[in-house]
């Protein structure tokens, strides 16, 4: 029975390992788009998968895997925000990136994050998930845990209080 248990095991490890090689790169992004640090990005990724890890036994078959862990790190963040004093403002220097000759793209993306970072936190999930994950509402209503009807309205107006600060001729530059 014992050698059973271990191919079981052997397998159930092997999807982990391929699990984390494929989703690794797509929680990470989601996390900085969230809290624009690479490290603390990096540091909810790594909580994201302990806690899948620790799941496994119970999920790696029956449960929708992309979905899940959106919603793990989702719940990371939320907690990450709550314990985070309201006064505390993370700065993050952008990584070098060798090879881009014009500046205008980083200045784009830097005044896209500051404009999220405005947003409340369960405002900037939404629009992350939505918007730049592409998801659709009834997705990203499951993966938050509210009605497609927060999503919707939610998601308006968070696209408009971005309209506010970034100016409506923006998303045409």
């Amino acid at each position: 029975m014992s050698s059973l248990w271990r191919r079981d095991r052997a397998a159930r490890d092997e999807e982990f390992a391929t699990f984390v090689a494929a989703a690794t790169p797509r929680l990470r992004r989601t996390a900085y788009l969230m809290c624009r640090d690479w490290h603390l990005a990096q540091d909810l990724t790594q909580l994201t998968l302990a806690k899948m890890y620790a799941a496994w036994p119970r999920i790696w078959r029956t449960a929708d895997l992309p979905a899940y862990s959106r919603r793990v790190l989702m719940n990371a963040v939320f907690d990450l925000r709550k314990r985070r004093s309201g006064t505390e403002v993370v700065l993050a220097d952008l990584p070098d990136r060798p090879g881009q000759p014009d500046g205008s793209a980083t200045d784009l993306h830097i005044t896209l994050m500051q404009a999220l970072a405005t947003l409340p936190v369960r405002d900037q999930a939404i629009v992350v998930l939505r918007h730049w994950e592409d998801h659709s509402v009834d997705t990203v209503a499951e993966i938050l845990g509210v009605s497609s009807s927060v999503v919707k309205m939610q998601s308006m107006r968070a696209l408009g209080r971005l309209r506010e600060l970034l100016g409506e001729d923006f998303a045409r530059q």
